[in-house]
């Protein structure tokens, strides 16, 4: 062999030696973990905390939970709802409350709601009637079941002046109510509140009508009293020499006058310790101007 090509082989060997190295691991991959035998896996164990047995009792329910309030209402919603449909087509048997629960398909309930709505929530509300403890039936605000309770109560509030009914408590109450209603309509008047568009029904009393002429209309229109209280409305009234009903007139309410106990007011002088010691030098500067 040629002793150039060995003596350049020493060289780089040493040259190599005298050079630091640092040796790279092999990171093992995923697959050569489990690719390795069980034996020589590492296996740790993490002790883990015991969870509380819970019971059956102790698990969260939406209907007997503290602020399941929105739910028990909807629940009452529902059943009024009904009672009031129920009356309105005309059925007036009373019913227990497993039945109103069954019509109202609510029968999934618990007991805590159910005696709410028994001791409670149907006991108090204005739109149930209570009939011997164990019934229920719709409650409406006028006892009116057919066109002739219906024309009776009108008449009476007409005789005492209790003014008219609205036409949502005659739809609540009468069963059949538009029928009912087309049935009067030559009877009553029908007045559209300005306030909430709500419809009244006044009883149109056929003896109190009469015509006025057409030029006491006009008269009666052209009187003006925008601006104008009572009290100048009476004023005027009688300097025409018109006088009022004694129940109509307004109250005058007398001015109670001042009790003149007049006394002379006495004001604080401040400054009294230095009475006498204050001079006046306005003479001075007026000298001197």
């Amino acid at each position: 062999m040629d002793p150039a090509l060995l003596k350049e082989r020493a060289t780089f060997l040493a040259r190599a030696r005298a050079q630091p190295s640092v040796e790279k691991k092999k990171v093992k991959s995923h697959k050569d973990e489990n690719n390795e035998p069980p034996s020589k896996k590492q296996k740790t164990f993490k002790p883990s905390k015991p969870k509380p047995a819970t019971s059956s009792s102790e698990i969260y329910d939406y209907k007997s939970s503290k602020g399941s309030s929105q739910y028990r209402f909807s629940v009452l919603a529902k059943i009024v709802k009904h009672m009031k449909s129920r009356h309105q087509q005309g059925f007036t048997n009373p019913l227990t409350i497993e039945e109103v629960l069954d019509e109202t398909k609510q029968l999934d309930i618990g007991s805590k709601q159910k005696h709410w709505l028994v001791t409670e929530a149907l006991l108090n509300n204005p739109k149930i009637e209570v009939v011997d403890g164990n019934t229920y039936l719709f409650k409406p605000k006028h006892n009116i079941r057919n066109k002739k309770t219906l024309m009776t109560l009108l008449k009476n509030h007409d005789l005492h002046g209790l003014g008219g009914v609205l036409m949502d408590d005659v739809e609540e109450a009468v069963p059949n109510a538009a029928k009912v209603l087309k049935l009067i309509e030559s009877m009553v008047i029908v007045v559209t509140r300005q306030v909430d568009k709500k419809k009244v029904l006044f009883y149109n009393d056929k003896y109190c009508q009469f015509n006025i002429d057409e030029e006491f209309q006009q008269m009666w229109r052209s009187v003006t009293v925008e601006g104008l209280d009572e009290q100048k409305i009476v004023d005027y009234l009688e300097k025409q020499g018109i006088s009022l009903m004694p129940d109509v007139a307004v109250k005058r309410v007398p001015l109670q006058k001042r009790k003149g106990n007049k006394k002379a007011r006495t004001f604080k002088k401040h400054n009294d310790h230095l009475q006498g010691v204050l001079e006046d030098y306005s003479e001075l500067t007026n000298k001197q101007k």
